[in-house]
């Protein structure tokens, strides 16, 4: 999953436009409508101090709405979250949220992550020996945003409770809802009719960047094999396979089978590990500190990849795993420690891997991208047990292989601004910083690096990795500085007019205020304001489309355009603006005589394109310059 983030955040080219909806947005859901509602669900009836249980929060979605995931596809959207209330003796666990839909809206450009129908979040709590309440008090808030597909309601806010008695010493425990605590691959998911009862795995799996992730994971272990640590290995194990298979090609080729099964098996399970240690993991990396310290961890694996040292297994450990033994057994357990012996090369790779999948705290996930990396690192001992007469015509061990070992540096670098990433604030800088990388991995690997180009195929394939290297980091940045403009005047605007989100400084923005309503009667010009919030997906929309239109833009320079922010929607100010233009929802469009008073038949609720916008702007001029004949 690492890996999916980064090629899904670069390769696809995610960051180069904003994800909007076409919808408006209101303040309240409507009457008598629960847009949400949570149950607390305990796989025990009583609770006993010293122990602890599990806790699922069901989370029933009204029908045809949905709210934000925990992790949104997009920065500015409303991420939903969780807090409980803190109870003295009492000890909640890391959240555990469903996979997200992702689902495209009749107006979004990509894929919006979100949940719909009824979630399960899984949590646990933990009671202290000392624990002496009747009662344990399960008390918290949802935070969260809800639309549908014409409306999104503004942030809101759920609270929920239960109470769970406190068994004595000597009562017993019985366990409950056994169907609803199940591993995270068979927690019920999100359910909208538009999707069959597949696994989370399944469904991901579905998904361009899984299929993206699990090609990039083959492949690297397939690269693992031109280390240092692995590539010698090669010729000796295959001549070891043909001693045990005593020349038969079919006795050979099994010889290879439970090898590389016995490298899946070391693989899987560490991935199943990971996965399984990810509660513990998972909290660690929401700190900033430790994610700052696995960045520095991943930036030293990179530098001995560089070899400014060496990480060296121990002898006594090395000699264990490399004893000899006979048979399919001794195979079997060659495959299973081969890990230890390419540790040094391969460790990096796979401690970046691990970390990422114990962040995701998926065991069937971590297990099945552990599994293909063992076979991208075997495939090339099938082929060979398959084809033994092309042993002669591997490539000798050389200066060559140091290179390569210099490739999975900059591909560690990578993964430790991964891991900053979140700290950076704009993942702009993440995108630049990535394109950093390559580019300066392209000069150095092609043109830099001192390894000596011995051999015209080396040279060649030196060469064209690192003009690949290069041509991807320019295509990285230049996608970063296409992709982002919009956002960087945006900021640089909202700077200079207090807070004004404008798009381009091409239509003419202020930001509202009754001086400047003033000051339109005085200029005797009509009056356009657009209600906005921050958190209003259709507002951007409009700023990305709409308010870019050059007709548009041309139309607004008859008018004094005013910006009014209703992002802090509970606020006294926001309220009082909100009732005195009889605001329900945003984005709202609203024109004004220079004497203060609403155009009929030109107010706007929602997102509108550049056509149909345009005959509004029309009608409002056309209305005004009636007035003034």
């Amino acid at each position: 999953m690492m890996w999916w983030h980064w090629l899904k955040y670069t390769v696809a080219g995610i960051f180069l436009a904003v994800t909007v909806l076409a919808q408006p947005l209101s303040f309240g859901p409507p009457a008598g409508l629960d847009i949400l509602k949570v149950e607390v669900v305990s796989s025990v009836d009583k609770l006993k101090p010293g122990s602890s249980a599990e806790l699922a929060l069901r989370i029933e979605i009204a029908e045809g709405w949905h709210i934000n995931s925990v992790k949104p596809n997009e920065e500015f959207l409303i991420p939903t979250r969780i807090a409980f209330d803190p109870v003295d003796g009492v000890t909640f666990g890391r959240l555990e949220f469903p996979e997200a839909l992702q689902k495209k809206f009749e107006f979004s450009e990509v894929p919006m992550a979100v949940y719909e129908g009824t979630i399960y979040v899984y949590t646990t709590v933990a009671l202290a020996p000392d624990y002496e309440a009747p009662t344990v008090p399960i008390k918290g808030t949802v935070f969260y945003q809800a639309c549908d597909d014409h409306t999104c309601l503004a942030p809101a806010e759920l609270n929920f409770s239960r109470e769970i008695p406190v068994a004595a010493p000597d009562e017993a425990v019985t366990a409950l809802h056994e169907d609803v605590f199940r591993r995270a691959e068979e927690a019920p998911q999100p359910t909208p009719t538009v999707l069959d009862e597949s696994s989370q795995l399944a469904r991901t799996i579905e998904s361009r960047g899984m299929l993206v992730a699990f090609l990039v994971i083959f492949v690297s272990g397939l690269a693992l094999n031109l280390t240092p640590c692995v590539y010698p290995m090669i010729p000796i194990t295959i001549s070891y396979f043909g001693g045990q298979a005593g020349g038969k090609r079919g006795s050979l080729l099994l010889h290879a089978v439970i090898y590389v099964l016995g490298m899946a098996v070391t693989y899987s399970v560490l991935g199943v590990f990971a996965a399984l240690t990810g509660s513990i993991l998972g909290g660690w990396l929401q700190n900033p500190i430790v994610l700052i310290f696995i960045a520095g961890v991943m930036v030293a694996l990179a530098m001995s990849m560089f070899g400014l040292y060496e990480i060296r297994v121990p002898a006594a450990l090395a000699n264990f795993a490399g004893q000899s033994k006979r048979g399919y057994l001794g195979t079997l357990f060659m495959g299973l420690t081969v890990g230890i012996i390419a540790a040094p090369c391969i460790g990096p790779f796979v401690l970046a891997l691990f970390t990422y999948v114990g962040e995701k705290g998926d065991p069937v996930l971590g297990f099945w991208m552990f599994f293909v990396l063992a076979i991208g690192l075997g495939i090339p001992f099938l082929l060979l047990a398959t084809f033994s007469g092309a042993l002669n015509r591997l490539p000798r061990s050389g200066a060559w292989m140091v290179w390569v070992r210099k490739i999975f540096g900059f591909v560690l670098l990578a993964v430790g601004l991964y891991f900053v990433s979140p700290l950076l604030g704009n993942s702009l800088w993440y995108l630049w910083g990535l394109s950093l990388i390559f580019l300066i991995g392209g000069l150095y690997l092609a043109w830099i690096d001192p390894t000596p180009a011995s051999g015209r195929v080396f040279f060649a394939v030196r060469n064209l990795v690192g003009v690949g290297f290069l041509i991807f980091g320019l295509y990285l940045a230049i996608a970063g500085v296409e992709g982002y403009v919009d956002q960087q005047l945006d900021e640089f605007a909202r700077s200079l007019e207090g807070g004004v989100q404008v798009t381009r400084n091409e239509i003419d923005w202020q930001p509202y205020s009754p001086e400047a309503l003033q000051q339109a009667r005085e200029l005797g010009k009509p009056v356009f304001i657009d209600f906005y919030a921050d958190w209003c997906i259709p507002c951007k929309e409009l700023d990305k489309f709409t308010f870019t239109d050059e007709r548009v833009i041309a139309l607004s320079r008859n008018f004094v355009n005013l910006k009014a922010d209703l992002t802090r929607f509970d606020s006294p100010e926001v309220e009082a603006l909100r009732n005195q233009f009889r605001i329900k929802g945003v984005p709202t469009l609203v024109f004004l005589t220079p004497d203060g008073k609403e155009i009929p038949g030109t107010r706007v609720i929602g997102f509108v394109n550049a056509d149909d916008f345009v005959p509004i702007m029309e009608k409002a001029l056309a209305a005004v310059s009636g007035q003034q004949e």
